[in-house]
């Protein structure tokens, strides 16, 4: 056979017409069904080498750090299992909340009040059940690594990490309490500043760095990339954003735009590796990559920290006041956090099955307490009025009376103020409870 018709028999090759992989032995392309060309065929016009030449080059390229994140969420989702007692139950629901704020997921109280601003970070690589690891990873393992042999490693992980912060700054900007923002506001604002955690804002910025890429590029690209990205990605956007819409409340529809906004943003000014580039990655780059990679992992080291119980400082032993004064404090703190649990319960009863019967045994439960310290005496006013809010409303609108729009608002208005409570009860106890090693209880209504 002479030296310019080399075979190329049982190897996958690239169509010449738009550019899509041909697996070995296949006789055409799967894709626009362009004929395969054997034997002496004409020399290709330049574009079609280019489209090839282009092909191989992008797909030829590693992907080491999608594989990295990838297996760092399911690492620190199975760590979060194992503190929740590798209980199966909550692979289908989702993990205790001290569990999540123990991990690091976002909620503004902790920001605000605790200056805890490394819950910025660490939402980004926790999640809340087996299912939603599952959906965040498999869309990575999809979009990952396209980004990642486009741009490069380094620029990869700036991506990612920078555009999951972007996420949980919009969420954290999103959230008003007490505010009622009616259908479209629903949408961006929450009232309710309950645990936040997930990839999807860092996913949602990749998007956008593959849509702005297709639309910035488009005049350079092979047929088959223009068809994948830019406006080949409006459906996925489309789609998620009218998921978001509809599981509004549920999804945290802030931090999607957040990450899709700032993907956006980079990928207008940052160019990506065109084929037939130097493999070498400028210093700066490289620089920020590994700035991006200490900034997580300080971050997370900071979450332990703050999630350990105290140790004790130093070798010297407590005294016997100090012993006692300790063991009298952490009585305070149980009974308060027992009486919180109870009322609770009564709250859950009375505004999901309309039964006020144990709120009356609740608050007195909460007037025995002792004063633990100013938070724990606000936390314990605000719930004895809203078990006092809870009783009226079941004996105002109990059967046979009719509701009326009022009532509706005014049910609406408790469970959006209960809510909050609850959010407050758990950033409390998770602040205060690790270092007196008491139990939160489990709110279970009755029957």
């Amino acid at each position: 056979m002479p030296d310019n018709q080399t075979s190329y028999a049982g190897r996958p090759s690239v169509c010449r017409n738009c550019g899509a992989l041909i697996g070995a032995g296949e006789n055409s392309c799967q894709v626009c069904d362009a004929p395969m060309h054997s034997g002496s065929a004409p020399a290709l016009p330049l574009h079609e080498r280019y489209a090839m030449s282009y092909a191989r080059a992008v797909l030829s390229r590693p992907y080491i750090f999608t594989i990295v994140f990838l297996v760092a969420n399911l690492f620190v989702f199975l760590l979060m299992w194992e503190a929740s007692g590798m209980d199966y139950s909550v692979l289908w629901g989702e993990f205790p909340q001290e569990v999540l704020l123990g991990f690091g997921a976002k909620t503004n109280d902790l920001i605000q009040h605790g200056h805890q601003y490394w819950r910025f970070v660490t939402p980004v690589f926790i999640h809340v059940n087996l299912l939603h690891v599952l959906i965040n990873m498999y869309s990575l393992w999809v979009i990952g690594p396209w980004v990642e042999k486009l741009y490069g490693s380094a620029k990869f992980v700036v991506f990612w990490v920078v555009t999951g912060i972007a996420g949980v700054a919009a969420s954290y900007l999103t959230v008003v309490p007490g505010s009622h923002p009616g259908l479209i506001g629903s949408f961006l604002i929450k009232a309710n500043d309950g645990p936040s955690a997930g990839a999807s804002g860092a996913l949602f910025g990749l998007v956008g760095v593959l849509f702005v890429f297709g639309i910035k590029y488009r005049h350079e690209l092979p047929e088959g990339f223009k068809r994948a990205f830019g406006t080949g990605m409006l459906p996925i956007i489309l789609l998620n954003l009218g998921i978001g819409f509809m599981a509004r409340g549920i999804i945290d529809n802030a931090a999607h735009l957040g990450g899709l906004i700032s993907g956006a943003a980079f990928a207008a000014v940052v160019s990506y590796k065109r084929p037939g580039m130097p493999a070498s990655v400028t210093i700066a780059w490289r620089a920020v990559q590994i700035a991006a990679l200490v900034l997580v992992i300080g971050c997370f080291f900071m979450a332990a920290r703050a999630h350990r119980q105290n140790p004790a400082a130093g070798a010297r032993s407590p005294s016997n006041s100090e012993s006692a004064a300790r063991n009298r404090q952490a009585s305070i703190f149980d009974a308060n956090n027992s009486a919180f649990g109870a009322g609770e319960v009564a709250a859950i009863n009375a505004l999901k099955k309309g039964d006020a019967s144990g709120i009356d045994q609740a608050i007195a439960q909460l007037d025995r307490t002792e004063h633990f310290d100013d938070q724990t005496d606000a936390i314990r006013a605000e719930l004895k009025s809203l078990l006092g809010r809870a009783g009226k409303y079941v004996n105002d609108w109990q059967p046979p009376r009719k509701m009326t729009p009022a009532g509706v608002a005014e049910q609406r208005k408790l469970i959006d103020d209960f809510k909050l409570w609850q959010t407050s009860y758990a950033n409390w106890f998770w602040t205060e409870g690790k270092q007196f090693g008491v139990q939160r209880p489990q709110p279970t209504p009755t029957a």
